[in-house]
């Protein structure tokens, strides 16, 4: 007896850093053959067939769904599992076609109706994007990001949290974003708060076809200006600043922070535009409602192995083969998605935060209670910093309900910008700056 109470104490005393955690459960070879298992069934393109038990998109899609009820019996029906799919035409869909997406709903124990969601796209395609019949693996474009949502499932369906999580594989992804877009509809439709938006699209190699690489480093997108801003805030962006603090960027500058808090993790590089240069992501139309959502791609693209046709030119292989992956790369990026996942999920909502400071020798910061939150951290940064590195405060609260507020005295607003999470414990949500558009909320709220 005096040894298991040894034992418990011991446990009990073991700082929580040093517990294990869910991303220490990511597994690469469960990442490579999930991977393996998308590639077989030969094209995954969103106008293959949808008949066919073994080949195209319907049998893919069908297996996704499948994994995510095996997954959900292994905890005791813990995911709610479903199609959300819609019959869409449009300039890469000519004939009315259903897009189905593969869903799992991990409900929230405390505030169900926030929401954050993971995805990547399950469809693939070759050069010539209207080719619905050749041979299309998509290992890494993007068998890579829907093998990392699968596995996420995997390590995180066993723990409740007081938010939802949402897993999603994504249709018609390269036919024109309509998967992103069905998602988007259904979450509004739902009635979701949407705290978070992890879009994860090419994950799955660490050098480019030039030798150039980068087994380090996961790049995130994110938005400047949001993209459902509207006149009157635009021009009051001009007036108080906001151009680099949208909610995406607050996003991304948090997962940029909780990676540099794990040194042997990958580190992020932020980019900062919506997606690579001419091109985009399923991300985009969580975006045009108002919501907050990244980009995770990989350090450098490899363009000899995405969107090509499977063949040899000159000596040089073509195609999105599962040989051209690195899985212990996945598996970095994976965690990384896990380890955020867990945090959103544990976090409050962002609060929204205003500011007066206009022809004042101080500065006056309020900010709305969210549900769940327990104590408040304010940050204030030069206009030209990159990132929210000064705490200024940290603020404990009251059992009341009520908004909050400090007077920064001596502080002049126009050379400072502000911010202020939410935390519940050790766990923060991400900053929500205190100018106009910086709220976690679509604009139509304001």
């Amino acid at each position: 007896m005096l040894k298991r109470a040894l034992l418990l104490a011991a446990i009990a005393a073991t700082p929580l850093a040093a517990q294990n955690h869910p991303a220490d459960n990511v597994s690469a070879e469960r990442l490579e053959k999930d991977v393996e298992r998308l590639v077989s069934f030969g094209t995954r393109h969103t106008l293959s067939t949808q008949t066919d038990p073994k080949r195209g998109i319907g049998a893919a899609v069908d297996w996704g769904l499948e994994e995510f009820r095996r997954i959900g019996a292994k905890c005791g029906g813990c995911l709610e599992v479903l199609p959300v799919g819609e019959t869409v035409t449009g300039p890469r869909v000519p004939t009315p076609t259903l897009v189905r997406n593969a869903v799992a709903i991990q409900r929230g124990s405390e505030r169900p109706n926030e929401v954050v969601i993971v995805q990547g796209h399950i469809d693939s395609r070759v050069s010539d994007v209207m080719d619905a019949t050749s041979d299309a693996p998509g290992a890494n474009d993007d068998g890579s990001g829907t093998a990392l949502v699968i596995e996420a499932a995997r390590v995180l369906s066993g723990t409740k949290y007081p938010t939802t999580i949402i897993y999603a594989l994504l249709s018609g992804e390269e036919q024109g974003l309509h998967g992103g877009q069905i998602l988007a509809n259904w979450a509004e439709a739902q009635g979701f708060t949407v705290k978070a938006v992890l879009n994860n699209d090419i994950v799955g190699n660490s050098c480019g076809a030039d030798g150039y690489c980068e087994p380090k480093i996961v790049r995130v997108f994110s938005e400047g200006p949001r993209a459902d801003l509207t006149d009157r805030l635009r021009a009051s962006q001009t007036r108080f600043g906001g151009e680099n603090d949208s909610p995406g960027r607050n996003l991304s500058r948090w997962v940029a922070d909780l990676a540099a808090k794990d040194a042997s993790g990958l580190q992020v590089r932020q980019i900062w535009r919506t997606d690579r240069m001419g091109r985009g992501g399923d991300q985009v139309p969580f975006l045009q409602k108002g919501y907050p959502a990244i980009r995770f791609s990989v350090g450098v693209e490899d363009y000899d192995h995405q969107h090509q046709d499977l063949r040899t030119e000159d000596g040089v292989f073509y195609g999105d083969t599962i040989g051209e992956m690195d899985f212990a790369y996945l598996a970095g990026v994976t965690k990384l998605n896990v380890r955020a996942l867990d945090a959103l999920a544990r976090a409050p909502m962002p609060p929204k935060v205003t500011v007066d400071a206009a022809v004042k020798t101080y500065t006056e910061i309020e900010w709305k209670r969210p549900e769940g939150a327990t104590t408040f951290k304010g940050y204030k940064r030069p206009t030209n910093a990159a990132a929210w590195d000064a705490e200024l405060f940290v603020q404990g609260t009251p059992e009341k309900p009520g908004d909050l507020g400090v007077i920064l005295q001596g502080v002049r607003g126009d050379d400072w910008l502000f911010g202020v999470a939410a935390c519940n414990g050790e766990y923060c949500s991400p900053v929500s700056s205190a100018v106009p558009g910086g709220a976690f909320e679509p604009v139509a709220k304001e």
